[in-house]
């Protein structure tokens, strides 16, 4: 597991989210996000393999696509450092529908 030691912007919130992921290589998978905030996001895709420090854009269900950094990666998951911050009502609202109960660690 290659975590960044670097404190986050923002908390994350747990939710079940489809999104679209792309690489700066062009290569698509389907994934999920399993929690969001303001300045990224933790995703799981199975089809592509993300490396620290690459270029992605994920676009979650219903929304643009986010450009970002990964910034982490254990296994399938990756977390995402946003390159511009979610509008916090917009995080709030994909909570609403997506949420999950489930208590998401650090």
């Amino acid at each position: 597991m290659a975590r960044s030691s670097s404190p986050r912007q923002a908390s994350r919130r747990a939710v079940s989210l489809t999104a679209q992921c792309r690489t700066q290589s062009g290569l698509r998978d389907r994934g999920e996000i399993s929690d969001i905030s303001a300045s990224g996001c933790c995703v799981r895709v199975s089809g592509l393999y993300f490396r620290v420090g690459a270029r992605v854009v994920i676009r979650p269900q219903g929304l643009e696509g986010l450009t970002g950094v990964v910034r982490w990666v254990d296994g399938d998951y990756a977390g995402v450092e946003f390159d511009r911050e979610i509008y916090q009502p917009v995080v709030d609202h994909l909570v609403r529908l997506h949420g999950v109960t489930t208590v998401v660690p650090g």
